[in-house]
């Protein structure tokens, strides 16, 4: 018998309404029935496309006796992260705090007033490796609770207590100067991988973020050893195995340090980062490399995460079928024999494919396959000789059981992909993309805002999802609406974007400027989460900042510029100690300083000169410049959609730009050339 989660709408909790497992979702109900009851709680937390939260779930959930044993001793919540992010983001801070690590699965024992007494992650069905068995563990909790009740209740209000007292205090850090950029860019030096790219060690995640920062670094002080870094990190990713050599896109991270071995979920919001990372460094570089791997990023986005509805769905599983053993194995849609290359291609084909993409009799992977990589070392090869084997395996693939999607629409990941869309259909002339953005706007504005315009977190099949919008849902969906606005010239987006950011000052900003994850009027948890660092995606707290900054610079606002001043006091506080975490507040910080620069385009729409003038600004590399074009608009408002189009004149009839900064403008230019110079590196 279905339990309480049939009549939910994320992927993740309809996996488990079939479960023998009594769960309930997060809600008032579940914990009145704790009380009633005089049981604890058990919190279980994943997402759809997490390897081990499957694991857990058929060992552990979909085992009668296990559910029975929770069903009499427990109240069982589970809650899909990716909806929840405020209930995840505070019990992770306590697992992290009390652990000293934590991920996904996420499983934390609560008493009825929902404070936390137990952590814990991934629990195996048999104790291994010097870790309990999940039922060691729910028999070890269930005796605390009845034996040692004051014990349990004073470590669960001492938990609270310690979390209250993180409150963060940046407000009064001051904004970020030359100096924590460039001590930021010196912290970033010591942690880099210079025989691999990348940050650190294994896992190694793609530092998203911080190679914005490094691109928007090395635009506006000339320093070569960011683009360096930025450049040579890119390749190295786009040639591992953590790129999909077939169908373009991102796996979540590798599981080494060298790129071969991914983790294989797909997520939207890695890929949409990535595809917008490798534009940008093609717009500084030329790169030929940074160029397709941001175009196929794109249309694989399009191709395998769009919904009927034209939004873009969450992730892809790591996990799917293997057709010859018919289990759920992670990897089996990606990973290849020589035997299968060659079973396709034929011998000399697969010969040179089996070269080509790095792939072994021993295997890269597991079980003698391997993921397809790029080596340095492969064997050079005609270029449409490699476009028709690579057609040839995809189209082959394409065959076997696809990993699961998750189709549930986030609004926030949704935002980063209207961006990196958009501006790929500007730089790469490919209007399919653009309107491929449009759409998801579209989709964004319908049905995830209402009235007041306020942002629902997700929807599904077109259909609002319950969860209110946090901070990052309003900075990244307003980033996505201003650079739509940029490439369309549509002000419409610009407007939007401005609803949003208001609400950010109303519902999101403390009286000293720093930001809440959830707004004023949110669920009240144990703690308000407030959270500034960078996880896989920016912070809402610097991804509002970005979009407080740009939205000041279109309208002149100084409310808003100031309140994205004062949220990069955290900046000033983290960049120089730590630059890996804060990578998005460092690349905002970057266009603080260099103004940002704003760009009018002004002339008719079907003018050729115009179009010629509005591309060179779209790729102009000074950090964080808006861009609006359109007619002059008249000093009434007539006209233009655009504040900063306002009283924009033509020179000699012709399209002109118009390029301002700190209160100072350059001359008006008709010229491409000149306004490309305007907005190019500025050396120190």
């Amino acid at each position: 018998m279905p339990n309480r989660l049939a009549n939910e709408t994320s992927p993740y909790l309809l996996q488990h309404a079939d479960n023998p497992v009594d769960w309930w979702p997060w809600s008032p109900e579940a914990f009145a029935e704790a009380r009633e009851r005089g049981v604890p709680v058990l919190l279980s937390v994943g997402y759809s496309s997490c390897h081990w939260c499957h694991v857990l779930s058929i060992e552990s959930f979909e085992d009668e006796l296990t559910a029975a044993y929770m069903n009499e001793h427990f109240v069982n919540i589970k809650v899909d992260r990716e909806e929840r992010p405020d209930v995840d983001a505070v019990y992770m801070e306590a697992v992290q705090a009390a652990t000293g690590q934590g991920g996904w699965p996420m499983t934390v024992f609560l008493t009825p007033d929902a404070e936390p007494f137990y952590f814990g992650t991934y629990f195996p069905p048999e104790p291994r490796h010097g870790m309990p068995s999940f039922m060691q563990v729910l028999e070890g909790v269930r005796t605390a609770w009845v034996g040692r009740p004051e014990e349990v209740t004073e470590v669960a209000q001492r938990i609270v207590r310690d979390l209250a007292g993180r409150q963060l205090d940046y407000g009064k850090a001051g904004t970020p100067g030359p100096e924590e950029l460039a001590g930021a860019l010196l912290g970033l030096t010591r942690d880099y991988d210079a025989t691999r790219g990348g940050f650190g060690g294994a896992p190694k995640f793609p530092p998203s973020m911080v190679l914005e920062f490094l691109l928007r670094h090395h635009a506006r002080t000339g320093a070569e050893g960011a683009l360096q870094m930025a450049a040579d990190t890119c390749e190295a990713m786009a040639r591992g195995g953590i790129y999909d050599q077939l169908g373009g896109g991102f796996a979540r991270y590798s599981v080494d340090r060298e790129w071969v071995v991914p983790h294989f979920e797909k997520m939207l919001y890695d890929n949409a980062l990535l595809c917008r990372v490798y534009a940008h460094l093609w717009r500084a570089t030329g790169s030929d490399l940074a160029r397709r791997v941001a175009l196929e990023t794109a249309d694989f986005m399009v191709r395998e995460l769009r919904t009927d509805q034209g939004g873009f769905a969450s992730a892809l599983d790591a996990d799917s079928e293997d057709p010859l053993s018919g289990e759920h194995v992670e990897g089996a849609y990606y990973a290849w024999t020589p035997a299968q290359l060659r079973e396709v291609l034929g011998g000399d084909d697969g010969d040179l494919a089996v070269a080509y993409f790095g792939v072994t009799e021993e295997g890269t992977f597991e079980h003698g396959k391997s993921v397809l990589q790029l080596p340095q070392d492969g064997p050079a090869a005609d270029a449409e000789r490699i476009a028709s084997i690579r057609a040839r395996l995809f189209a082959e693939r394409e065959t076997r059981p696809a990993p699961g999607r998750d189709d549930k629409v986030v609004a926030a990941w949704n935002g980063l992909a209207i961006a990196a869309l958009a501006e790929c259909g500007a730089y790469f002339e490919r209007p399919d993309l653009t309107e491929r953005a449009t759409e998801a706007a579209d989709l964004l504005v319908r049905v995830h805002m209402d009235g007041r315009a306020r942002l629902a977190r997700t929807s599904k099949d077109g259909h609002v999802g319950a969860n209110a919008g946090v901070l990052e849902d309003y900075g990244d969906v307003a980033e996505g609406f201003l650079a739509l606005a940029a490439v369309t010239g549509e002000g419409v987006w610009l407007e939007f974007a401005g609803f949003l950011v208001d609400l950010v000052l109303d519902q999101f900003t403390a009286q000293d400027g720093s930001l809440y994850d959830t707004a004023h009027d949110a669920e009240a948890l144990i703690r308000r989460p407030q959270d500034p660092t960078d996880t896989a995606a920016p912070s809402g707290w610097t991804a509002a900042a970005g979009a407080l900054l740009s939205y000041a610079a279109h309208t002149g606002s100084q409310a808003h510029r100031t309140a994205a001043e004062k949220a990069l006091g955290v900046v000033h506080a983290l960049g120089p100690r730590a630059p890996r975490f804060i990578g998005h507040g460092l690349a905002v910080a970057e266009a603080l300083l260099d103004g940002p620069r704003e760009v009018a385009v002004v002339g008719h729409l079907e003018d050729p000169a115009r179009a010629a003038l509005h591309r060179t600004a779209l790729l102009g590399t000074a950090p964080g410049a808006v861009v609006a074009t359109g007619m002059p608009r008249s000093a009434d408002g007539g006209g233009g959609e655009f504040p900063l189009l306002a009283e924009r004149t033509l020179v000699h009839d012709l399209p002109t730009a118009y390029v301002c900064r700190h209160f100072v403008c350059a001359r008006p230019t008709t010229d491409p050339v000149e306004l490309a110079e305007q907005l190019g590196t500025v050396r120190p």
